[in-house]
């Protein structure tokens, strides 16, 4: 059975190197890690408080890591979520190491074994854990979840998923110029905008399964999973792009006692908040005509047909607040409704903050990267000049 984590019992702990000494800089893993936690904090995915989701930017060091992991593990008791985005290289073993900003070609002692990871997240005491892994070679993670017998048994009790971007012997993409990698681009975008046709709750498996069909179409990486019991049901969040089968829905001109009015302490997304504005009426009995009328003038007929097919939250609570009393919401349901509007108001507008802080980072990364090629371009011309 899907299931989302309890907010208040998880953690994660989202680590991002982008700046390196002896390795290529990947401007939109920076990116990658302050997207991703501001979709793990908002309303549509697990709601987690900034105490309980750790951003490690540009770690100097594996025990940086370690020690934001372990702190994490020893607070969650229902779910631990780990990611990284980065370099990942391998030992002369062919294991995989994580690298972090001063990270050294084959010297895992300047990086972090993913072993050391692992074991890290496995020793606390949350019942689920998820691993995400945006590096090269990440596939390799997969094969040490089944290191020892101890490891399966635990595995097997916990609930343990690992998602790498690609495959052991394949390296990850990080395409340039654009603001995300390759694959974590396409998991925000899953998360951001949801699966048409899928389910109410973005299983692991769901998600996965959209990832490969996706990232293979595009001739990116393929992604990989390994997972223990029953982890893949574990959810990253609501499906934005969900829709009420049509088996529920009504379009009676007369008001159905079969319909009860839509929960708005459930609503996630703008598009489930029109769609509850929708079924409000429907439950209601009334047309839009009626609505109006009733409203003593209030509120217009084009007004009623523009606000019900609205793709984002309106800009003001009136509104929806005249069409939800005119359809008979009872008054002490009304703050719970302008609560719900609100929070996504709120929610939507950070977002497009962040979005135009992003795309404003990504467009000076790539000046200042097309002035140091000019630079060079000049600087040879007159080598060759002499």
């Amino acid at each position: 059975m899907s299931r989302l984590p309890d907010p208040g019992s998880s953690c994660a702990v989202l680590i991002g190197t982008s700046l390196y000494e002896h390795l290529d800089s990947l401007p939109a893993v920076a990116n990658n890690v302050s997207s991703l936690a501001r979709v793990l904090s908002g309303p549509t995915s697990w709601g987690l408080e900034a105490a309980r989701c750790t951003v490690v930017s540009e770690p100097s060091s594996g025990t940086e890591i370690l020690d934001a992991v372990e702190t994490a593990a020893r607070l969650a008791s229902d779910t631990l979520l780990v990611y990284y985005s980065g370099h990942g290289l391998q030992t002369h073993r062919g294991e995989l190491y994580l690298t972090v900003s001063g990270s050294v070609p084959r010297r895992e002692d300047t990086g972090l074994p993913y072993r050391q990871l692992r074991d890290m997240i496995l020793n606390g005491q949350a019942e689920r854990h998820v691993v995400v892994l945006d590096c090269c070679f990440s596939g390799k993670a997969l094969g040490t979840m089944t290191s020892s017998p101890d490891l399966v048994e635990h595995a097997e009790i916990e609930g343990t998923y690992v998602l790498a971007a690609a495959p052991e012997n394949r390296l990850a993409l990080a395409p340039p110029g654009e603001t995300h990698t390759a694959f974590t681009g396409e998991l925000l975008d899953v998360l951001w905008t949801g699966i048409p046709g899928g389910p109410p709750l973005l299983e692991l498996d769901v998600v996965y399964t959209h990832l490969r069909r996706a990232l293979t179409a595009k001739g990116r990486p393929t992604p990989q999973k390994r997972d223990r019991n029953t982890a893949g049901q574990l959810a990253l969040g609501h499906n934005p792009a969900y829709r009420l089968p049509s088996s529920l829905v009504t379009d009676g001109g007369s008001g159905s006692t079969d319909l009860p009015w839509p929960d708005p302490e459930h609503i996630r997304t703008a598009q489930q908040f029109i769609d509850a504005l929708s079924q409000v009426r429907r439950v209601s009995g009334m047309r839009q005509i009626d609505i109006s009328r009733r409203s003593g003038g209030r509120i217009a007929t084009s007004t009623i047909s523009h606000l019900l097919n609205r793709t984002t939250l309106p800009r003001n609570w009136k509104t929806p607040s005249i069409y939800l009393s005119t359809c008979g919401i009872p008054a002490d349901q009304l703050a719970v409704w302008e609560s719900a509007w609100d929070r996504l108001r709120t929610y939507e507008i950070e977002v497009a903050k962040d979005e135009a802080r992003e795309q404003k980072e990504t467009r000076a990364s790539t000046v200042t990267r097309d002035g140091i090629w000019r630079k060079l371009a000049r600087r040879n011309t007159r080598t060759g000049d002499q």
